[in-house]
């Protein structure tokens, strides 16, 4: 009966905090390292790690939980502020959820954003964080987008486009058609897609159409605007999260891929100061979703990190 109670209570207290019950899954046995994966976003999803890596990061030894935040994803509420406040909140609940007193964190692309911040804000939580394909500084992804693209429209004399990121260099950067117009060049010059990926890549990402849990999945298209609405905090850089986490003794780790358009070499460098050279990996025929692209180094770098 008192088992009975203490689930019950757990369940509300998640209910209070969230509204909701989060879609979450855990992967592994309970008594191995906790590893909590941090999805990319607004409005995006855990399901892609799910469907690939997630279990496989578990048969080396870890207890991986994943997870949709609110309003994203399988965690549907059309109430849901999409802020960091409440990004935090459903953290929490998955510590309280799966009983956890220490972590690592892994925060993939925006989701670095998300990690880095709780990091800083409850570090006796954090056992360790691996950012991967992680933003830091949003202003720079955005910077490097636009040279690299204008560099690429130049050589073409494509002066149509030219035009185009002239006009948006004179947009206020902390409006969300400035990070619109920004991502519609990425997108436009598959920087977020790899050219030749490797057999294993190439079949993961044959599963994204017949895969159920990738098939069944809705982006929520209104995330993004939500965030910009509710969240003053719009164009940020973490790095300075990153140094105080640092100087609490936590480990900090980095996976980025060299032919992932939104960073270059002197992102890399500056993450390299904060978090340490040999914390940082900056892998070949990789883009955005590395997980996927070099999955091999991928779960062998958290597999050495994480002992």
């Amino acid at each position: 009966m008192k088992k009975i109670s203490t689930l019950l209570f757990l369940f509300l207290t998640i209910s209070s905090v969230n509204g909701q019950t989060l879609y979450s899954k855990a992967f592994g046995n309970s008594k191995n390292k906790p590893l909590i994966f941090l999805h990319g976003g607004p409005g995006n999803s855990s399901v892609y790690f799910e469907a690939t890596t997630a279990q496989k990061l578990a048969d080396k030894g870890f207890y991986v939980i994943i997870y949709d935040r609110r309003g994203e994803g399988r965690s549907k509420d059309t109430e849901a502020k999409m802020n960091f406040r409440e990004y935090f909140e459903d953290l929490n609940s998955l510590y309280k959820k799966y009983r956890l007193t220490k972590a690592t964190l892994i925060g993939f692309s925006f989701g670095g954003l998300v990690t880095a911040q709780f990091a800083e804000k409850y570090p006796k939580k954090i056992k360790s964080i691996v950012l991967v394909s992680a933003l830091v500084s949003q202003q720079e992804s955005y910077n490097t987008i636009l040279r690299t693209t204008k560099a690429i429209y130049e050589k073409n004399g494509d002066n149509a486009n030219l035009q185009d990121l002239a006009l948006i260099e004179k947009m206020d950067k902390n409006t969300l058609e400035y990070r619109t117009a920004c991502f519609k060049h990425a997108t436009l010059n598959s920087y977020f897609k790899l050219k030749n990926p490797n057999q294993e890549a190439i079949e993961m990402y044959a599963g994204y159409d017949t895969d159920p849990l990738i098939t069944k999945y809705v982006k929520n298209e209104q995330a993004v605007p939500t965030f910009w609405k509710n969240e003053p905090l719009k164009n940020i850089d973490v790095s300075s999260s990153l140094k105080k986490i640092r100087s609490k003794n936590i480990s900090i780790y980095a996976l980025n891929g060299r032919q992932d358009g939104i960073f270059c070499e002197e992102q890399m460098a500056d993450l390299r100061k904060i978090i340490g050279n040999d914390h940082v990996k900056y892998i070949d025929n990789s883009s955005h979703t590395l997980f996927i692209d070099q999955q091999a180094v991928f779960l062998s770098s958290v597999q050495n990190w994480i002992k």
